[in-house]
């Protein structure tokens, strides 16, 4: 994962999935990528066992560090936020030898690398509003011609970063698809704008193919039209409707196949924007509001699967 001394303990998943863990009387140790190594052909890392504490001022206590092969572990979680460049794409070799080894990973390491977040949506046409994934500024141009309101977002990124929504007669449209796909060398997505976002963008977490009975709506700002947290959005639970577990229905047996067991689609309206495989979060908000335990729920499958 990425520095645990940086994390907001009140809202990060990874946290909770610790909590869980411990609870179960696991013993955890903490990994960064870069502690992460090859030494003749077989990977190993140094690693921190850890204890945990739901308390914001004081969360984990350093209980001595290790060095051994990966495989000393019976499960290793990819917990790593993106930016998903080559070095992410290094860790999951990495974590790929671990499984050749025995050791379960989740997410599965080739799967983190083939699914990316933007382009897995394409599996699942029936889901989607209008796309588009192109390099070529004509084509993305025209795109937004022919549907008149559009978000264009490149494929690597999080939180909100670098979303536009465009109109046709937008004076700066041929500049922002210029700098998306940084002038014709970079793929770029684009989807018809979905009204229903004033209703919020739903986090829908997946558990091994199924989901979580509770969606947080992501509601933007006011003169927003991201509703991601991390851009200023506010938080709301809700139950699924019946078209949310439709889409569940839909994307949950290729999620299990390719051993994605931890996942969080986006869904706005009626459509799936997002498969979210690197490090899904929203747990400890859904905790809050109705009272659940989803690390736990985590921490049961994998159990079962260890067995």
């Amino acid at each position: 994962m990425d520095p645990i001394e940086n994390i907001n303990t009140k809202k990060d998943s990874s946290f909770a999935m610790m909590l869980a863990a411990q609870k179960k009387n696991w013993e955890i140790y903490y990994i960064r990528p870069q502690d992460l190594y090859i030494r003749d052909s077989k990977a190993y890392t140094n690693s921190t066992k850890i204890s945990v504490t739901d308390n914001t001022d004081s969360w984990f206590k350093d209980l001595g560090t290790q060095d051994t092969a990966l495989d000393y572990f019976n499960v290793l979680l990819m917990r790593q936020d993106p930016p998903f460049d080559m070095d992410y794409v290094f860790v999951t070799y990495l974590l790929e030898m671990a499984e050749n080894d025995g050791v379960l990973v989740v997410n599965k390491a080739a799967s983190i690398r083939d699914c990316n977040e933007k382009l897995f949506t394409s599996m699942f046409p029936q889901c989607c509003v209008a796309n588009m994934v192109s390099s070529n500024k004509a084509q993305l141009k025209q795109f937004v011609l022919d549907q008149n309101d559009v978000i264009l977002k490149p494929l690597d990124g999080m939180g909100g970063a670098s979303i536009f929504r465009v109109r046709s007669d937008d004076p700066n449209l041929n500049v922002i698809i210029e700098t998306l796909t940084d002038n014709g060398s970079k793929m770029t997505m684009a989807q018809k704008f979905i009204p229903e976002i004033k209703a919020g963008d739903k986090r829908i977490l997946l558990i091994d193919g199924e989901p979580v009975p509770y969606a947080l709506a992501r509601i933007p700002a006011a003169g927003e039209t991201r509703g991601n947290l991390a851009a200023g959005g506010t938080a709301k639970g809700q139950p699924l409707t019946d078209r949310d577990r439709w889409i569940c229905e839909q994307v949950g047996p290729s999620l299990k196949e390719k051993g994605l067991v931890f996942v969080g689609i986006d869904v706005i309206g009626d459509y799936l924007t997002e498969i979210n495989v690197t490090s899904p979060t929203c747990i400890r908000e859904l905790d809050k509001q109705f009272n659940l335990d989803i690390a736990t729920d985590l921490m049961n499958v994998i159990e079962a699967k260890l067995k």
